[in-house]
Parts: structure tokens; C-alpha cells; sequence
């Protein structure tokens, strides 16, 4: 097994993508990136402790690979939005792609600079790749947060504009 950190904007909506995939063990809501341990959910929020909302993967590479991972979590999000992801503003709702190992770092850099070059977007691809840091779980009520509150889910997905976003730019239903 390994392991892949993906930040994308609100976790909520970065779960069940990764979680409906073949050979995935679990996908876990959490912060990481910043400089406080075991941050709670409202520190987090109120921007001063550096972390970002982020999923961490235990995946089997030989049943899902990391690059398609990263394909992956490149149509989850709008890559041209350096402040944070649809109506989530700020810091900890940026996006980033935490690498574990220099194989990852160079899939992930090879990945962005591909959907750079594609003209995709009229905008630069402002998704930072950077080397993980501790991460840690938020709070359970956070965890696998579409299968306990899926109306609420729904709502959210759909009125943030990532739904949209993801329509419009590549084609999901």
C-alpha cells in the first residue's frame, strides 16, 4: 500500500471521488501543512495555524496508480484558483498536492505541467506541489461526510459551483 495527500478546497467534497475508486483502502479528512499538532477543525478555520483541509489516500498502486490519482484529483478542482476552491476563501481551502517520495513529486510536476501546456485553462495552474508533512485526521463527524449527511453533501457539492465547475471544464455528471 502507499500513500497520496491531496488539498482541494473543502475535504468533504474530495472524499467520495477517490473513495469510489478500485483499490483504494480509505480516504481520510484531515489537515496538514501547517505548524500547530493535532489542530482542531476551528483553529484550522481561523487561518492561523498554516494547515489545509486535505484527504490522505492508503491506496494499492498496482490496482490504482498514483498518476491516475493525480489525473484525477486534477478534475475535482479548479487548478487556476490560488485563494481557495469555489466559495471556500482562504488559506486552508487552497490547493496542493503533498508529495511522499521524489517518484511522486516528479508524477505530480510532470502532471501539472502537462495540463498547463494542454490550454485547458486560460489561467496559470496555481496548484503548489509540496513535500508532505504530518498529517492529521479531523474530527469524526468530518469522516466519509457524503455517507452520513448526504443530502447535506449534495447541497453543498452543488451550491459551492465545484459541480458546475467540474460539468463545464470535464464533462462529469
Amino acid at each position: 500500500m502507499a500513500v497520496a495527500t491531496f488539498a482541494g478546497g473543502c475535504f468533504w467534497c474530495m472524499v467520495k471521488p477517490f473513495d469510489q475508486q478500485p483499490g483504494i483502502e480509505s480516504v481520510i479528512s484531515g489537515y496538514t501543512g501547517g505548524h500547530v499538532e493535532n489542530p482542531t477543525y476551528e483553529q484550522v478555520c481561523s487561518e492561523t495555524t498554516g494547515h489545509y483541509e486535505a484527504v490522505q489516500i492508503t491506496f494499492d498502486p498496482a490496482v490504482y496508480p498514483y498518476k491516475d490519482l493525480v489525473e484525477l484529483y486534477w478534475q475535482l478542482i479548479d487548478p487556476t484558483d490560488a485563494g481557495g476552491q469555489f466559495f471556500d476563501r482562504g488559506q486552508s481551502y487552497e490547493t496542493a498536492i503533498f508529495y511522499h517520495d521524489d517518484e511522486q513529486k516528479e508524477i505530480a510536476e510532470a502532471s501539472k505541467a502537462a495540463l498547463e501546456a494542454s490550454g485547458k485553462f486560460d489561467k496559470p495552474i496555481a496548484v503548489k506541489i509540496l513535500p508532505a508533512k504530518p498529517f492529521y485526521p479531523a474530527e469524526d463527524y468530518h469522516q466519509q461526510y457524503y455517507r452520513k449527511n448526504p443530502l447535506h453533501y449534495e447541497r453543498y457539492s452543488h451550491g459551492s459551483g465545484r459541480v458546475a465547475f467540474q460539468q463545464q471544464h470535464w464533462g462529469q455528471k
